[in-house]
C-alpha cells in the first residue's frame, strides 16, 4: 500500500512550544510525531510513504532519507505552499500505485483499519475516516445520514463525529476539475464534492498536535494509547539554513 502525508505546515499556532522546526517534526514523547505515524503506517503493512515537504522540509528529508522502519520514502516538494488540496495533488503525481492511495494529515493521528477503509472506497470517489469525540467545538461535526457525508456544522458544541485527517482516493481525483494551484482539500473540494465522498468511522481515539495544549496533553497520552513508553527527549532539530 501507498500514502501521501501532508507534512508541509508551518504550524504557526505551535510556535510557542517548537520553534524553527516543521510541525510534523516536532518532538512528543522524545520522538518527532511523524515517527509516531509511519510506525502506524508499518505495522499495517505500507511499503512506501510520499512525504509531501515544504517549510523547513531539509529537516525532514535529512531525519527519514529515502527508507525509514521498512517503508520507503519519496518526497513531493512544493515550489511554494500550496493548501491541503494543492500538495495532496502535487504530491499524486510521485504515486507509483495503479490502486488508491491514502492520505494522511501530518499533525493529527488515530488508529484506523486500512483493510476496513478499502472496503468502503468505490472508485471514482473518496473515502473519508471519521471518529468520534467528545466535544465537536474545535473541528466542527460532520454529519452522516443513510450512509452518505449530509454536511458539516462548524463549531458545533458537544459529542458527534469529526474528520480524522485520513483519506483514500484514487489518482485521478482531480481531473476535470477548475482548481487553483493553492488550494484547500476540505473547504474547496470535500465541502464542494459531497456526492463523491463516503465516509468510514473508525473507533478510537484521536490526537492533533495543531495547538500548545493538545500538544502538551500529547506527550503522555500518545506513548499511553499506543502502550509505548516515551524515550528520553533529546535536543529539538535545529533549523537548516537556505
Amino acid at each position: 500500500m501507498e500514502a501521501i502525508i501532508l507534512a508541509g505546515g508551518l504550524g504557526t499556532r505551535l510556535r510557542s512550544r517548537v520553534a524553527n522546526t516543521p510541525k510534523p517534526m516536532a518532538l512528543v514523547a522524545g520522538r518527532p510525531f511523524l515517527e509516531w505515524l509511519l510506525q502506524g503506517l508499518a505495522g499495517q503493512g505500507f511499503s512506501r510513504v510520499i512525504l509531501a515537504v515544504s517549510y523547513l522540509r531539509e529537516q525532514v528529508m535529512s531525519h527519514f532519507g529515502s527508507h525509514w522502519g521498512g517503508i520507503n520514502i519519496s518526497y513531493a516538494v512544493e515550489p511554494e505552499p500550496l493548501g491541503t488540496g494543492g500538495a495532496i495533488r502535487h504530491a499524486l503525481a510521485a504515486v507509483v500505485t495503479t490502486g488508491p492511495v491514502f492520505v494522511f494529515n501530518g499533525d493529527t493521528i488515530a488508529p484506523f483499519d486500512s483493510a476496513e477503509m478499502l472496503a468502503a472506497h468505490r472508485p471514482g470517489g473518496v473515502t473519508m475516516a471519521l471518529v468520534g469525540a467528545p466535544d465537536c467545538t474545535r473541528y466542527g461535526a460532520v454529519e452522516v445520514e443513510g450512509g452518505r457525508i449530509a454536511g458539516f456544522c462548524t463549531g458545533s458544541a458537544g459529542p458527534g463525529l469529526i474528520n480524522a485527517g485520513i483519506y483514500l482516493l484514487g489518482r485521478d481525483t482531480f481531473d476535470g476539475m477548475t482548481l487553483p494551484q493553492r488550494f484547500s482539500f476540505e473547504n474547496d473540494f470535500i465541502r464542494l464534492s459531497l456526492d463523491r465522498v463516503r465516509p468510514c468511522i473508525v473507533a478510537g481515539w484521536f490526537l492533533d498536535i495543531g495547538v500548545p495544549s493538545d500538544y502538551d496533553r500529547a506527550q503522555t497520552e500518545l506513548p499511553r494509547k499506543l502502550g509505548q513508553s516515551p524515550r528520553r527527549c533529546p535536543a529539538p532539530p535545529q533549523a537548516i539554513m537556505p
